[in-house]
């Protein structure tokens, strides 16, 4: 399946992934703690898009590009954590990593082309 080139329905795509990942996390302490903070951060970094979009000058786009690209390094590091205690679908959590690696690497380029 070919990846759309449209940013916005890429991060979408990639929180409602996450979202439905996070229902198959175990529901114990552990999982609701990693499963909620995954569902947040990855679930905010498509919202700051969207507010990035309509920035009203460009320290606003730059500031919500940055938020953005923050809570996408957190998303990595909170699926990079699920994997090594085997919580989730690790086959899973494997395409969500590669898209998000992707996912960061975009809106990093974005934040240095605007400078």
């Amino acid at each position: 399946m070919a990846k759309p080139y449209n940013l916005e329905e890429r991060l979408v795509d990639f929180a409602a992934s996450t979202a439905i990942f996070c229902r198959d996390v175990p529901n114990d302490f552990i999982g609701q703690y990693y499963g909620n903070q995954l569902l947040r951060s990855s679930g905010s970094s498509a919202l700051n898009f969207g507010e990035m979009q309509g920035a009203q000058s460009d320290k606003d786009f730059k500031n919500k590009a940055t938020i953005s690209l923050k809570e996408l390094k957190e998303t990595r590091i909170n699926l990079k954590v699920l994997n090594k205690i085997g919580y989730g679908n690790l086959q899973k959590i494997d395409e969500l990593l590669g898209e998000v690696e992707q996912l960061i690497k975009i809106i990093a380029t974005i934040i240095k082309n605007k400078n």
